[in-house]
């Protein structure tokens, strides 16, 4: 029997605050506590808890023939334990019931497996154990960060003991191949690959509510006719997304859960195929063919590569500052050094970097907190340079110490030494920042983007200046998907009748549409650079 394989990735990162140069060396806690509470606690709303309950429904009309994966890096469970605990006893019920099989991956969702072998099979080894530990499974299969993978990759993964590989189908790879084979990799033949089909995945992962698309509105007859129609010698169909796709990439007014809940008890009824785990894939599939690929790919972007985090300056002076400092981390042997770094390693943070922003600019700017790449890099550099010079304090405990033995002279020199070699770790930063910063400054110009959140930092003077080109109802549009500190800081600035009118209108406003908040967003954020740049 012929199968469909449902995975679903699930990562959110811990985001950074502020952090200017000046908090360097008396502020070591970097991250935002209110954006990554917001943000889990909406996300967990709109899409974790529904999604997961439609699952559960879907297991239970169906039971053995549907079947679905879940990868779930490191940081998304600390951030559910911290902020959305009744997510992850969701996901728990679902391991219950022997339906869901969760894979293997980087702790970090990092980009590990690029530089270090060491540190990407550490990874893997403190995200098994977290799941043998939340879910009762030891994983079996493996998918690296956002489907990166490569022969030399292949051949890590197989060392650490993992058999099958999920990674993207990309046509430069696959050439004349279809994605819907079982494949292995071209040395080590016992691993197997499983291909993302990324035109009927990105359909809904992407497409499904862009009115603009030819195939829109997109029903589960319809879908279920396009797997019909694929070759029965095609024995799998591999469907990888993000699992924000349901209710955050596409809102729930789009249809989507709808679509999910009808879709595959038709596929079943109508087309012959089953839903299954990857690890059944595996068992029951032999590999028709080896599959080889010299160069890294991923899932990301039009180019299926990796230069959404590693294609500019910028990202590759950043990420080659926080690799240089592995060794000195591991010696430290602190808890806290070793979680910062493993935050500090999350893949997203390189992401906010990319200078993609013709192809791809509307997918980089999702959940990015930063207005440009430039001061995505100016925030994490100030936080890493901080971050290596703790680690070198934590390195060299001998210093300390011999500072508190020392007479005062002898303390005063070895405190001297510190400072001294303090300033010379910020000076590289502070060098490495202004060479990437000239680079920057040469691309952006004044090509800056502000996004709506951007309203929060602004003065309430400013921000009454900005509401004089904004109409009540385009106000009430956009306030429908504001966070609330925008909404807090919007509101209070309105006056009497903008506020009377602005009330009136989100009262009578049921429903929106996904493509009339995008457009008037727009305008405002237009507005925003104008104020701005004057």
């Amino acid at each position: 029997m012929r199968s469909i394989c449902f995975y679903f990735q699930v990562h959110q990162p811990f985001r950074l605050k502020t952090y200017r140069f000046f908090d360097m060396g008396v502020d070591h806690h970097y991250y935002d506590e209110y954006q990554n509470r917001t943000i889990m606690q909406r996300i967990a709303k709109k899409c974790y808890l529904p999604a997961n309950a439609l699952i559960l429904d879907l297991i239970k009309e169906h039971g053995k023939d549907f079947n679905v994966a879940y990868s779930i890096s490191g940081l998304a469970i600390e951030q559910f334990e911290r902020y959305a605990p009744e997510v992850l006893e969701s996901f728990k019920t679902l391991a219950a019931t022997g339906n869901v099989e969760f894979l293997a991956e980087t702790y970090a969702h990092s980009l590990a497996s690029m530089k270090s072998r060491d540190e990407f099979e550490r990874q893997v080894n403190l995200h098994s154990k977290k799941t043998r530990e939340l879910f009762g499974q030891e994983p079996v299969t493996f998918r690296n960060t956002e489907l990166i993978y490569s022969d030399d990759i292949g051949e890590a993964v197989a060392d650490m003991g993992y058999k099958t590989i999920l990674t993207e189908g990309a046509k430069h790879v696959l050439g004349w191949k279809s994605p819907n084979f079982v494949y292995r990799h071209p040395v080590r033949d016992d691993v197997k690959l499983l291909l993302k089909n990324f035109r009927l995945s990105d359909d809904i992962a992407f497409r499904f509510s862009d009115q603009g698309w030819g195939e829109w509105p997109l029903t589960a007859d319809k879908y279920t006719a396009w797997l019909k129609d694929i070759d029965r010698e095609q024995h799998v169909v591999n469907l990888f997304m993000d699992y924000e796709t349901f209710g955050e990439h596409q809102w729930a007014d789009s249809g989507i859960f709808d679509f999910m809940k009808a879709m595959p008890g038709q596929v079943l009824k109508e087309t012959g195929f089953k839903f299954s785990k990857p690890k059944d894939i595996a068992r029951e599939m032999d590999a028709v063919d080896e599959i080889h690929v010299p160069n890294a790919i991923s899932w990301a972007d039009e180019e299926r590569d990796l230069t959404a985090w590693l294609g500019n300056e910028l990202q590759d002076e950043a990420f080659g500052k926080l690799c240089s400092i592995e060794e000195n981390v591991k010696s430290c042997n602190d808890d806290e050094i070793m979680r910062d770094w493993n935050y500090l390693q999350a893949s997203d943070h390189f992401y906010y970097m990319c200078t993609k922003w013709f192809s791809d600019g509307d997918v980089h700017r999702y959940f990015n907190p930063y207005p440009s790449p430039y001061e995505a890099f100016i925030n994490y550099m100030n936080v890493l340079s901080d971050f290596m010079i703790r680690v070198e304090e934590k390195c060299n405990p001998d210093i300390l110490d011999k500072i508190n033995e020392a007479t005062d002279e002898m303390a005063e020199t070895a405190r001297k030494k510190v400072e001294g070699f303090s300033e010379k770790v910020k000076g590289e930063a502070s060098n490495a920042k202004e060479k990437a910063t000239s680079k920057a400054r040469e691309t952006w110009d004044d090509v800056k983007d502000y996004s709506l959140e951007d309203i929060a930092k602004m003065s309430n003077e400013g921000v009454k200046k900005l509401l004089k080109k904004i109409d009540a109802d385009e106000l009430a549009h956009v306030m429908k998907n504001a966070g609330d500190e925008v909404r807090n800081k919007i509101i209070p600035n309105l006056t009497k009748t903008a506020k009377t009118n602005f009330e009136k209108l989100e009262k009578e406003i049921k429903s929106v549409k996904k493509s009339d908040i995008k457009k008037y967003t727009d305008k405002i954020e237009d507005e925003l650079k104008r104020f701005w740049k004057k």
